[in-house]
């Protein structure tokens, strides 16, 4: 097996590599890298390379590498000093990198019901994790969290027998019956009293005692803000318009005014409604009715609502939006509960608080599967703007997802045998367009495709361009639609 350097190098651009020396035995520090990589986002550890001064890695010497593995193996599987080994085979060899054998431990992300990771007896004295310095010592916070994601019990079905059924603001249940109603007319709910409506939907249960109270997700969804902190002390919602990324804010909504609730359902229609200001919504009739949602109105209501669904909503700092001219951050409490790759592919869905997905669902807010975050990068994608960034930062743990309504940065190309100028991607896609049709007389809208690494939805989006500007003439329909010069 032969290491890909540029990989590891990449790799540890990221934090995701630790270079450690291993000379007649194991660095102790080992241990402390494990525990680190499996509670952050995984990662590889080197033995028998050491960093240069210009941050590059380079082999060294390593004697008896074999029994060194053994050595490995052997502590790993050992409870006292490692709670649980997450390695199989696969994750540890011995490989060849510029004339000399090293070991390459490679450590995934360990899964949330394994978290935390700790070596010895007490996982708030042995838990720790990564950031940019290398790894830290977890807090007691860090660790409790971790160990409240381990249950597969969903964190918001927990009855909270110290509130009764007065901390709900029935306000904000009465707008939310309307909404389901107009979604379910003549459903057989429709005529229930509210304590037996939102015991239905999962509001409202029965403690040991036989008494009802709020559910988690019930007060978060329709509590007033002084009742929710009762449970969630460090509850927080805020969202900012700011006119550049210069100014603090230009104005504001948070839920600790006692203005409103301060509750997720306003609060997601009242910044839902202010977001939406900045998309551009092109003209369109269905039949004399204006048609003013768009995907990217459908992504941003994806994106407010995992935010407001995923967070955890005991970590410290609360859930934070900032609006600009171009671009919106949503920045939730909480870790991922599964890999970033993960969460951006879709197709896995391993909720935080099932119920509060069932709410928003309810009034047809939100997706069930897995596959929010993937829509809202397929759709910028095929607006070509900037991709979506993901992001998780740790201590306090925190998701942060940045969108950027704008085109990807411009490239530089050359047309028609001009000097080089600045334009941007679609510009750049519909010079290849023109140079391929130029060379092959005629195309159909896949070959188009591949050409560019595009969806079809986004080849029909410039063939549309390029023929309202009278470039491309278009013959044929459906299947057999092609497209040529004009």
């Amino acid at each position: 097996m032969q290491i890909n350097w540029n990989e590891l190098h990449q790799y540890r651009e990221n934090n995701r590599v630790e270079a450690k020396k291993a000379v007649g035995g194991l660095p102790l520090s080992i241990w402390e890298t494990y525990s680190a990589f499996a509670n952050t986002a995984g990662g590889f550890i080197l033995l028998g390379v050491e960093e240069q001064p210009d941050k590059s890695l380079r082999a060294i010497e390593l004697p008896d590498p074999e029994k060194l593995v053994t050595n490995f193996w052997n502590t790993v599987n050992d409870r006292q000093k490692v709670n649980v080994n997450i390695l199989t085979n696969k994750n540890v060899n011995i490989v060849e990198a510029n004339g000399h054998r090293i070991i390459v431990i490679e450590i995934p992300r360990a899964d949330r019901r394994d978290r935390p990771i700790y070596i010895g007896a007490d996982p708030f004295a042995g838990s720790y994790r990564r950031n940019g310095e290398g790894d830290y010592h977890c807090s007691k916070d860090e660790v409790r969290n971790m160990m409240r994601d381990q249950s597969d019990i969903s964190q918001d079905l927990r009855v909270l027998e110290q509130l009764g059924l007065d901390a709900f603001d029935y306000e904000s249940v009465r707008r939310y019956r309307i909404r389901w109603q107009t979604l379910r007319p003549n459903h057989v709910w429709e005529n229930l009293e509210d304590e037996d409506f939102l015991h239905k939907i999962g509001c409202v249960g029965r403690a040991e005692s036989g008494t009802i109270h709020p559910t988690a997700a019930g007060i978060l969804m329709f509590g007033f803000e002084y009742e929710i902190v009762k449970e969630f002390p460090n509850y927080f919602l805020d969202y900012q318009e700011h006119d550049d990324e210069t100014i603090r804010w230009t104005d504001r909504i948070i839920s600790t005014t006692g203005e409103w609730s301060g509750n997720l359902f306003d609060f997601y229609y009242r910044v839902y409604n202010r977001i939406t200001q900045i998309i551009k919504t092109p003209f369109k009739l269905q039949g004399d009715t204006r048609i003013d949602d768009t995907p990217v109105h459908k992504a941003m209501r994806e994106a407010l609502a995992n935010a407001l669904i995923h967070a955890n909503h005991y970590d410290r700092r609360g859930l934070v939006i900032h609006r600009y001219p171009k671009k919106i951050t949503v920045a939730n409490p909480g870790s991922l509960r599964i890999s970033k790759d993960d969460a951006i592919f879709g197709g896995v869905s391993d909720p935080r608080n099932a119920t509060l997905i069932k709410l928003f669902n309810l009034i047809e807010i939100g997706e069930r599967s897995g596959s929010g975050l993937p829509n809202i990068f397929d759709i910028w994608k095929n607006e070509d703007w900037q991709e979506p960034k993901l992001e998780e930062q740790f201590n306090p743990d925190r998701t942060i997802l940045s969108l950027v309504l704008s085109q990807q940065n411009s490239k530089e190309v050359a047309i028609n045998g001009c000097d080089k100028v600045k334009v941007s991607t679609s510009d750049s896609h519909k010079q290849k367009i023109i140079n391929y049709l130029t060379d092959n007389g005629v195309s159909k809208a896949g070959e188009l495709a591949n050409l560019l690494g595009v969806t079809g939805a986004r080849v029909r989006v410039l063939m549309s361009q390029l023929t309202a500007e009278g470039a491309v003439v278009v013959d044929g329909a459906n299947r057999n639609r092609t497209y040529r010069l004009k």
